[in-house]
């Protein structure tokens, strides 16, 4: 059955779906007022969806996250190569930054399936090295297991430790990059700066960067939930999480 609503209602919701197409968000009054008004709320549902999105709540705000590869708020690979990577980018630094991405989600986490954060900040080195750590995972698994689990999981794995290897190797008094290498700190740094404009980093100082709470939200939402990731998570951590038991378990042996 159709439903018919006010024509005020419709203006108030297509307004409050105008402010999130340009911003991404909504602020403290149409927040209130999505979860006041039933109508308003099913109309923007409506819009949200017919557009490949979801609407999640942080504090007293409303945040459009794009849900689907298709949907027209969805970051392009394309705008990721023209904004943030250098010239000339191919798809084995779009794989990188998409890796490079999920392993700094997890470092927040005690566990792939932890429903919070268990460290407040991480420093852009730390991250370098956890980077690192799951390469030398992955290295583990020959050739055609890596063919294999980049069918499954549609990620290049090989095109990714190539890429990282490829990079020059992290200078430790290394000064302030500037984005002009290739070296593993650089091309965290310009990871980094997209999440920045994402909302979903905040830098807090002395090369320390924090999760924000839409990062919290979509990360508790969707890459916690198997389904939606196709166990990503799981796979990156979940091996060293098996050597570690197995360490444990050997120094037990021992004592």
């Amino acid at each position: 059955m159709t439903m018919l609503y006010e024509s005020e209602t419709v203006r108030q919701a297509f307004n409050m779906f105008q402010i999130l197409s340009r911003t991404g968000k909504a602020g403290k009054t149409h927040y209130h007022l999505y979860l006041a008004n039933d109508d308003i709320r099913g109309l923007i549902d409506e819009f949200v969806k017919s557009v490949g999105c979801d609407l999640v709540t942080v504090g007293q705000e409303l945040l459009l996250i794009p849900t689907v590869s298709d949907s027209p708020f969805h970051v392009s690979n394309e705008y990721l190569r023209k904004t943030y990577l250098r010239s000339g980018a191919t798809n084995a630094d779009l794989y990188l930054l998409y890796f490079t991405t999920l392993v700094l989600f997890g470092e927040f986490y005690n566990s792939y399936l932890s429903q919070e954060p268990t460290r407040d900040f991480i420093q852009i080195n730390d991250w370098v090295v956890a980077v690192q750590q799951r390469m030398e995972t992955l290295k583990e698994h020959d050739l055609e297991d890596l063919k294999s689990l980049s069918a499954e999981f549609s990620y290049n794995w090989q095109m990714i430790i190539e890429k990282w290897d490829s990079m020059d190797d992290l200078k430790e008094q290394a000064k302030r990059q500037t984005g002009n290498t290739i070296s593993r700190l650089s091309f965290l740094d310009t990871v980094r700066r997209f999440l920045v404009d994402q909302e979903l980093v905040q830098d807090i100082g002395n090369n320390e960067i924090t999760l924000t709470e839409k990062a919290k939200t979509i990360i508790q939402r969707y890459f916690m939930d198997l389904d939606y990731n196709r166990g990503i998570l799981e796979f990156l951590y979940r091996m060293e999480a098996e050597k570690k038991e197995d360490l444990d378990d050997a120094n037990n042996f021992e004592d």
